[in-house]
């Protein structure tokens, strides 16, 4: 995105901005928030965001009716996603008697001075990039959010016709330019282009999958911005907000490199964890192809490319010193990130199995970001893999029919399936299920050894009362198992373990999480 000097604002919208900003407009005193393109006016229950009147290299909001028409394209395209918080496009007015006031939708002519799109407000700290800078934001949450964005880009971004390898292209070497744009006092111009080099070579590594995915529909026109200030918790779920209006090309991409800037911004603030529920949830979520989450280590690279041209701008525009110099430490750290994203890591295969209750999950959640390149492993999980074959959510109970043996036979195939295409795209892969047969562990050795990667198995074992008092306190997961089935498991005979690694899961789940490190 390269920046100018913008031009400067109509003076006409001086008396608009006034109107605005008085409590007498609103009946109550009233909050303003300006940014390089717009100037936002709180009051009560109500936000009213007002194009300023500026142009710059990559967008114009100089003439009233251009700030009509993108005030109209941002009311249509966040209804998409937050039609909860998006409510109206209102004209303000110039009265007879000479003062404002806000008029119709529909009104129309000279008497209209400029235009407000008009939302629900809500409060700072419902912020995601608050909550979790507060500590406050929790896996839950993240799962509600990786729901959301999968169901927006599945029904609601439409597909854009592409060959999936230019556009991503052309991002990347404006990145560059917009890093040589800030000057080589802030980024260092060797670190760029070291950058610039291993982009364009994991690019080359990765135009085969780009171009499937886009005869296949996924570069579609999504949200466009979609990291943690822009998103926020309304009525109890996570909403994204604030779709990127001013350009329609520029939210036009892989649906995974719209995913990647909130799971970038969750990995860069140190949530690991969060980061890679987020992704894997998601694609839990989606029906796309295994060797998808290849992708992720590039675009995360380019988000914070993003990031770090911008940071680096802002710190050559602010007058605070102090200010500054810590735009600049930011604007290094995403650099610094953006390069660490690009290290290849060797893929291998992890297996968590055990009986139910023994914390499968949990310590597959904790392994998931440590393995393999950023944001970690695809982690797979047979409970998972059996309501998406079953064609319902994750934490819909089915009933035991969908427990026979042969459907359990056609989870464990799709496992082995999806462990194979993601291994081979050159992605860590950690499998979660009980794997209490025998057949069933061998599978997944041959499965590494056929692909070539390391493979680690780790058995999970507790006493009886500790998985049944764990079971009986599950809520909203995945899991259908009640104490009947473990029962009937503990009389299953697992076998020969001696090629798994047999951790104990009694204690917290980071203290099992470090018994297995030992054994990886």
């Amino acid at each position: 995105m390269g920046t100018s000097k913008a031009d400067s604002p109509d003076n006409s919208q001086a008396r608009v901005l006034a109107f605005l900003a008085d409590p007498a407009t609103h009946g109550e005193p009233v909050e303003r928030v300006d940014t390089h393109g717009a100037s936002v006016f709180l009051a009560s229950d109500r936000a009213y965001k007002l194009k300023r009147a500026v142009r710059f290299s990559y967008l114009d909001f100089s003439t009233l009716e251009k700030r009509h028409a993108v005030c109209l394209r941002e009311l249509e395209l966040n209804r998409r996603i937050a039609p909860g918080l998006y409510l109206d496009v209102l004209p303000i007015v110039e009265r007879a008697d000479a003062s404002l006031a806000f008029g119709t939708a529909s009104q129309s002519g000279p008497e209209v001075l400029d235009w407000v799109v008009v939302m629900r407000r809500f409060q700072d700290r419902d912020l995601l990039a608050t909550m979790v800078r507060e500590g406050r934001l929790e896996p839950l949450m993240v799962r509600d959010l990786a729901d959301t964005i999968a169901h927006f880009h599945q029904h609601d971004a439409h597909p854009v016709e592409d060959d999936g390898v230019s556009r991503v292209r052309r991002v990347i070497e404006g990145n560059r330019q917009s890093m040589a744009a800030t000057g080589t006092q802030i980024l260092d111009p060797e670190a760029c282009e070291s950058w610039l080099d291993h982009s364009l070579a994991e690019l080359e590594r990765v135009s085969p999958v780009l171009r499937a995915r886009a005869a296949e529909g996924w570069v579609r026109h999504g949200h466009g911005d979609l990291h943690l200030g822009n998103i926020c918790l309304w009525e109890g779920r996570p909403t994204p907000f604030d779709c990127l209006e001013f350009n329609d090309e520029f939210p036009i991409s892989d649906v995974l490199y719209d995913l990647a800037f909130a799971v970038m911004d969750l990995w860069h603030r140190g949530h690991h964890e969060l980061a890679s529920l987020l992704t894997n949830r998601y694609l839990d979520r989606v029906d796309m192809e295994a060797d998808a989450s290849a992708l992720f280590p590039l675009f995360l690279s380019m988000r914070a490319a993003v990031r770090a041209h911008v940071l680096a701008t802002q710190a050559t525009q602010v007058r605070d010193k102090e200010r500054g110099l810590a735009l600049q430490q930011d604007a290094r750290s995403y650099l610094s990130a953006a390069r660490d994203f690009l290290i290849p890591s060797p893929a291998r295969l992890v297996a968590v199995g055990g009986f139910s209750g023994t914390g499968k999950s949990t310590l597959a959640a904790h392994l998931a970001p440590e393995l393999g390149t950023v944001p970690g492993a695809r982690w797979l999980r047979t409970d998972v893999l059996r309501k998406k074959l079953a064609g319902v959510a994750p934490e819909t109970r089915l009933p035991e029919s969908a427990y026979s043996r042969a459907n359990s036979d056609a989870v464990y195939a799709r496992l082995l399936t999806l462990a194979k295409q993601t291994l081979r795209a050159g992605s860590s892969v950690i499998v979660d299920g009980v794997f209490a047969r025998g057949s069933e562990r061998q599978a997944l050795a041959e499965l590494a050894d056929e692909v070539g990667v390391q493979f680690v198995g780790l058995w999970l074992e507790a006493p009886r009362e500790a998985l049944r008092s764990r079971i009986e306190g599950r809520m909203n997961d995945a899991s259908d198992a009640n104490v009947e089935v473990l029962e009937r498991q503990l009389e299953m005979d697992p076998g020969d373990l001696t090629d798994w690694h047999c951790v104990c899961a009694v204690g917290s789940p980071r203290a099992v999480a470090e018994a297995a490190r030992r054994a990886l």
